[in-house]
């Protein structure tokens, strides 16, 4: 698998990273470069950081899902390729696309099998075996040896909102074991992180429910369908049911 993070290349850069240039293509290019896509074929390339992919090159990447063909930048030849495209965003790309940032066509042409991972506050049963595996990681790394967490701060671990998600906790794990001094794991909860996020998630659930019900008085209390408040929401009919039973919305059954 070829691996691609599109928010770690430069704009002026990224065309030629993806799919190669030609020798004196632009200043610099001193020699031919392949690009990732060919170095994918007959493999797979995984294109994280979907969202951050400027728009002039999203109708390049369009045409090489629908034909596998692509020009290397500066060369004249058409170049075919046949690779597995799997991509990855932590935004909400449908709502990328409404604001008119990600084209609409190339958003349905890579929406075949979507898998949503919930954040982490919303599956805490998760949290700790991350956290041994961390442990475990830098143990291996850093030649140390940890064989308990206090009951005290795997409660912390597990009541914290965690904003920053998986990447906030492997740092949190990393800085504790940096100054691990012995078999037991402290991990020091930033205090001023843990009230603002507190806060910040029963927000999320204000805001969540605010958007919800504007969806619905858009669509008529319509949930699925065509113009549905689903549909309007990028969201499975049975996920924004299960979602407004959680919430305790109710929709209004007369403009139904």
């Amino acid at each position: 698998m070829i691996k691609v993070n599109c928010a770690a290349l430069p704009p002026t850069l990224i065309e030629s990273e993806l799919f190669g240039r030609e020798k004196g293509a632009f200043t610099g290019a001193l020699s031919k470069q392949i690009g990732r896509f060919e170095l994918a074929d007959a493999s797979t390339i995984f294109l994280d950081e979907i969202d951050t992919l400027p728009m002039e090159l999203q109708a390049k990447l369009l045409r090489v899902l629908e034909s596998g063909e692509f020009e290397r930048l500066g060369g004249p030849r058409t170049v075919k390729v046949d690779v597995r495209i799997i991509s990855a965003t932590n935004r909400d790309l449908f709502g990328v696309v409404s604001r008119g940032s990600f084209r609409e066509d190339l958003y349905y042409r890579l929406n075949i099998f979507q898998i949503t991972v919930p954040p982490l506050r919303e599956r805490r049963e998760d949290i700790m075996p991350l956290v041994w595996s961390f442990v475990q990681e830098f143990s291996i790394r850093m030649g140390k040896r940890i064989e308990s967490i206090p009951q005290k701060e795997v409660d912390a671990l597990q009541a914290y909102a965690w904003p920053g998600n998986i990447r906030e906790l492997k740092n949190i794990i990393e800085r504790a074991m940096i100054l691990a001094g012995g078999p037991v794991l402290h991990v020091d909860m930033p205090k001023r992180a843990e009230t603002k996020a507190a806060a910040s998630f029963s927000t999320i659930k204000e805001v969540e429910k605010q958007h919800i019900d504007e969806a619905l008085k858009i669509t008529g209390g319509r949930i699925s369908g065509k113009n549905g408040a689903a549909e309007l929401l990028g969201l499975n009919p049975k996920t924004l049911a299960s979602r407004m039973q959680k919430l305790g919305i109710k929709r209004n059954m007369k403009n139904a």
